[in-house]
């Protein structure tokens, strides 16, 4: 196929977007935790970034996008070799645009693990776990489903337009592994189980990094497009939608709940709905993203609760809930209101099996690898800080220094 400079231009920008939304993740999750470990956070997101780039381009790419119908992607060359100017197979857009906007992609999943394991995890563990992540986990997950893999050639193909699976569940399921292995923070529950709030240093933070996030996403979903044809359009307004409804959902909820509304659970509420219509965004009307956006912001208030109370789970910014939870939920989204076979819709079954065949498979094998993983690091550099520098902090500790110098000269000179 040809090159198209207005498709090409239009999936640049949209990776420039995604790329953006690494900002999003580092100020949510610096906002959603104490100050005193502010630099950890973003250092993490920092790192996740660099690290995700070059991985990718040394051989994840290549894992991700090679082997058609395999289980396994084929390591054919190092440093994205080949990949070029020339269009890629099927599109209107070079080689080296498409590597650009899935990298941008690669990183994200591992952003979501840093914000569930924030606050008493080594800089080190996360790193080279981000690594095997990036480069093995993600990469097998995203050939499985974009990449000619198995999951894409069943008889009724797997969709996850834009990542409720390839990204959100995989960042959410290996979070989980992270905070089983990890365990709570220190004073996050009680001698009998229940659990105490720790909250967020800086509301305002968290809700920029929001809706940062909800900005980046009209290149994450509209992007997944990588054309710049007629159908954004329709892609964009399901974005849109599911996420203001979410939104509003948790808002009520909470507001219901507590008396008061919850300004955190809203944006986990706007976030929840743009994880839960990410899958189906291109295949439901408005109106069905609308109520995936409803459902999500209703399944995020509960999953926190339930991973926090009934499973006492401690993962600080919602992660599991948000990513994991509303992940599954927007992948099965699909085979529910799909406008070609979704059981809801049409009385098709077939899609939505062939969602919960993919939703199963990811999870059997991200989980355990995660898992995996996650003990053999503990089991040699160990994984989790000591328990006086987790008090102080990891700013003070790991990389000496406070991210709020004049405020705590104030305090200190206020004494």
């Amino acid at each position: 196929m040809e090159i198209n400079l207005l498709d090409t231009m239009f999936v640049l920008f949209s990776a420039y977007l995604v790329f953006l939304m690494h900002l999003g993740f580092a100020t949510v999750e610096a906002g959603f935790t104490r100050a005193k470990n502010t630099a950890s956070i973003i250092m993490k997101n920092m790192f996740t970034v660099a690290i995700g780039a070059m991985i990718f381009f040394i051989f994840g790419f290549t894992l991700a996008f090679s082997g058609d119908g395999a289980i396994i992607g084929n390591l054919n060359h190092l440093f994205i070799t080949g990949v070029g100017l020339e269009a890629w197979p099927g599109l209107t857009i070079p080689g080296l645009a498409f590597f650009f906007f899935q990298a941008m992609f690669a990183a994200t999943a591992a952003t979501i693990v840093s914000g569930a394991v924030a606050e008493r995890i080594k800089l080190n563990a996360y790193a080279i776990f981000s690594i095997l992540l990036i480069g093995f986990v993600y990469a097998t997950i995203a050939h499985w489903i974009w990449g000619g893999g198995w999951l894409s050639t069943m008889k009724t193909p797997f969709i996850d337009f834009a990542g409720s699976t390839v990204v959100h569940s995989v960042g959410a399921w290996s979070a989980l592994a992270g905070v089983i292995v990890l365990g709570p923070r220190i004073g996050k529950f009680r001698k009998d189980g229940t659990p105490n709030a720790i909250p967020g240093h800086n509301i305002a933070l968290a809700a920029i990094g929001g809706l940062l996030l909800w900005f980046g996403w009209f290149g994450f979903n509209p992007g997944s497009r990588l054309a710049a044809d007629a159908a954004v359009a329709h892609i964009a307004v399901t974005t849109n939608l599911a996420g203001a409804s979410g939104a509003l959902t948790a808002m009520l909820l909470t507001w219901k709940r507590l008396k008061t509304p919850d300004v955190g659970m809203t944006i986990n509420g706007f976030l929840a709905g743009l994880v839960g219509i990410t899958a189906a965004t291109a295949v439901v009307t408005p109106f069905w993203a609308s109520v995936i956006g409803v459902l999500s912001g209703a399944i995020v208030v509960y999953a926190v609760d339930f991973f926090e109370a009934k499973l006492r789970l401690d993962d600080p910014v919602g992660a599991l809930s948000v990513h994991g939870a509303c992940g599954v939920f927007g992948t099965l989204a699909v085979g529910l209101f799909s406008m070609e076979n979704g059981l809801i819709t049409t009385g098709s079954l077939d899609q939505l099996i062939s969602q919960v065949i993919g939703v199963a498979s990811v999870f059997l094998f991200v989980f355990p690898t995660a898992y995996i993983a996650f003990r053999l690091l503990d089991r040699t550099i160990g994984i989790r800080v000591p328990a006086e520098d987790e008090v102080k902090g990891l700013d003070v500790t790991e990389f000496g220094l406070n991210a709020y110098p004049d405020f705590i000269m104030a305090m200190v000179e206020g004494e």
